[in-house]
């Protein structure tokens, strides 16, 4: 351990023997409490504060206290400074395309051994590959995962009809999907919101046998232009904005997002994780449902791994209420609250096939899309620098997609921009 890290930690201890089940100043004990950090808009976070309203009834003798922000980034930065001044929370959920730079810095408490030894929940009670997700460099279980999403494809369903649109079959291709997009971008409407990023690219480079970087395990640079599989799907996903214009233009997308203009009923199709769910589950003026990413010509179905995982901080004095907190979060009821609240397709395989997710009354109604994509699921490398590497790709990747740089020299700029960002620094 760093001398950075132990000072970290020996700060972590002075305030959580304050706050963590020790003794007050009249000789009485505490009651043992937990902070538990995460991300989301309030739709999904109120699925969390039932989790959490379950659990202490359930546990009356904790306290935990829910502590969200609104984005991923947000929660980065929180992270980045709780962590650098020694005080990180208990408990915090991170994305796995994420938590790569916490765990090389040996910032996260491995969760293998106290999996490996709960009587509460065991290992083969979930998807293999959400675990696969958190093994930080192919070893042990550094989080557990929750969720299970892929990017999928929202309709509108009342637009499809209106166009005289074939609503989408599984099966369905790009072609089938551009010509969607096209017949309903019209009278003000837009066929298709995308964000133009490396996590929604990736699918339609795999799709089409295509490849993200030179090395899944140990990657050094970005191939979106010198795979000649990834370069036509690259190619492909930049006309949708460029040459058939399916995507509003950027002032468009600046002035009102895709997410929101769905939910107005002018998008006929948004691609997104489950993550939307609970926010397009208040949509009450038209019927919408939920299908599979469309296939390349000549390939193979592929979608993204989108998963979150419960991650506890390295250092604490006692990992015991942290770790019966994520046991119950994990456990068939924990899972089931999130479930119904429509923010997650579950991790545990029993409730993934339950009602609780699959639901018909309960848009989406074809849920089970979500369950069938898992054979097809990829993941992004799982590496300490993999989180900058997206977030520079990305701001490079949404200049050539509206258009506000060249695209060959926009894509060059991109990957020579990046691949310095594959080695850590100092390495």
């Amino acid at each position: 351990m760093t001398p950075t890290w132990r000072r970290a930690c020996a700060a972590l201890l002075t305030v959580a023997l304050a706050t963590a089940g020790c003794t007050s100043g009249d000789g009485k004990a505490d009651r043992p409490g937990i902070t538990v950090v995460l991300f989301g808009d309030a739709e999904e976070v109120a699925g969390y504060r039932s989790l959490v309203a379950d659990f202490t009834d359930a546990n009356p003798d904790m306290d935990v206290t829910l502590s969200p922000v609104a984005t991923q980034d947000e929660l980065m930065a929180r992270l980045t400074t709780s962590f650098a001044g020694g005080q990180p929370p208990d408990v915090f959920l991170m994305n796995y395309r994420r938590y790569g730079q916490f765990a090389g810095q040996g910032a996260i408490e491995p969760a293998q051994s106290y999996l490996d030894a709960s009587s509460a929940i065991k290992e083969s009670d979930f998807s293999p590959r959400a675990l696969d997700a958190f093994r930080f460099d192919g070893k042990e279980l550094t989080c557990l995962p929750q969720n299970l999403s892929s990017l999928v494809v929202y309709y509108n369903a009342d637009l499809f009809q209106a166009a005289g649109v074939a609503t989408p079959a599984p099966g369905w291709t790009w072609d089938d999907f551009l010509a969607a997009g096209k017949a309903l971008t019209r009278d003000g409407r837009y066929g298709v919101g995308v964000e133009a990023s490396i996590a929604r690219l990736a699918p339609f480079v795999w799709s089409n046998r295509g490849e993200l970087v030179d090395d899944e395990n140990r990657p050094t640079t970005l191939t979106l232009r010198e795979d000649p599989a990834a370069r036509e799907a690259v190619d492909w996903f930049l006309d949708l904005q460029l040459r058939h214009r399916v995507v509003p233009p950027d002032a468009e997308e600046q002035s009102e997002s895709s997410e929101a203009r769905f939910l107005r009923g002018t998008l006929g199709m948004y691609l997104s994780s489950r993550v939307a769910v609970p926010t397009l589950r208040t949509i009450t003026g038209f019927t919408w449902d939920v299908a599979s990413l469309p296939v390349a010509p000549g390939g193979v179905p592929a979608s993204i791994l989108h998963s979150d995982a419960y991650c506890m901080s390295a250092g604490l004095p006692d990992h015991r209420p942290a770790w019966r907190f994520i046991e119950y979060a994990m456990g068939a009821s924990g899972q089931q609250t999130l479930a119904e609240s429509g923010r997650t397709v579950p991790s545990r395989l029993d409730v993934a096939g339950s009602p609780a997710f699959l639901d018909p009354a309960k848009p989406p109604r074809s849920s089970q899309v979500f369950l069938d994509a898992e054979p097809h699921l990829r993941a992004t490398p799982r590496t300490a620098t993999w989180a900058r590497v997206e977030k520079e790709a990305n701001k490079l990747l949404e200049e050539v997609f509206y258009g506000r740089v060249d695209r060959e020299e926009g894509l060059r700029v991109l990957e020579e921009t990046v691949r310095p960002l594959f080695t850590p620094a100092g390495k």
